[in-house]
């Protein structure tokens, strides 16, 4: 989840979201997601050839095919809605033959899979809806400064983390074998670190991003929920945190009255 390229090749609340239809190959392992998760340091990105703001390989090409490949995957980028905080212009998202590629560099798949086209078209599809939905809920969080500064945010860079839970996810674990029907037992498939510019280059915001498997919806669809917070780094993200759980308890005692 979370990843993204730069437009040129080289250079909480739990909201439930619903992932546009996708072949059942796929299997609704979105653990496949090909963003570098080992690399967290900007110097050991550039020492690897990786591009320190999405830690992808700088030479993955849109284009160009695996030596072998069968498979027929477009070549086109879609431009996501978020503004890129390096320079000007939006963040794009993978072609599926770039997608591949990055997949096959990562281990993810090989070649010898059965892989069709159409699956790998679904899998861009379901990462792009769902980042789109991330950048949505962290709108939400920064309207307030948002309204004084007139500034709209920008995603500056990212990281996966799926090896590493936040409190909030293992609370969230531990307290679901007390109380099982409040709590949700399943652990996050992927957690990502979004770094927001907020009003101005010199606001630096890190918002935390767990991402879970749904049950499927009514068409056997899956589904999917993404809990978005700014991580508690400083004492504004504590201020930020504290009022929206309030203002959501608060709203909550409203529409039962």
């Amino acid at each position: 989840m979370g990843w993204f390229w730069t437009s040129t090749a080289n250079t909480t609340d739990r909201d439930e979201v619903a992932s546009p239809r996708h072949d059942a190959e796929y299997n609704n392992d979105i653990s496949m997601c090909p963003v570098m998760h080992n690399s967290s340091d900007d110097k050991e990105a550039h020492a690897q050839g990786l591009n320190p703001l999405n830690y992808l390989p700088r030479d993955l090409s849109p284009t160009k095919k695996q030596p072998g490949q069968k498979l027929d995957l477009t070549t086109n980028k879609t431009v996501s809605t978020i503004p890129r905080g390096s320079n000007e212009g939006k963040w794009e998202y993978p072609s599926a033959q770039q997608m591949y590629n990055a997949m096959l560099r990562k281990g993810k798949i090989n070649q010898e899979e059965t892989l069709q086209g159409d699956t790998v078209e679904a899998m861009v599809q379901i990462h792009n809806f769902l980042n789109e939905s991330c950048w949505f809920e962290i709108l939400r969080w920064e309207k307030p400064y948002t309204d004084v500064t007139h500034t709209e945010p920008k995603l500056l860079k990212f990281m996966g983390k799926p090896g590493i839970l936040t409190p909030r996810a293992r609370i969230t674990h531990y307290l679901s074998y007390i109380f099982p029907s409040k709590f949700q037992r399943e652990l996050p498939f992927d957690r990502h670190d979004w770094i927001v510019l907020r009003g101005n280059k010199d606001t630096k915001v890190r918002y935390v991003l767990d991402f879970y498997g749904g049950p499927d919806d009514s068409n056997g669809m899956p589904t999917f929920s993404v809990d978005v917070r700014p991580a508690l780094d400083n004492l504004t993200n504590v201020k930020d945190r504290f009022n929206h759980f309030t203002s959501s308890i608060l709203s909550k005692l409203s529409s039962e009255k």
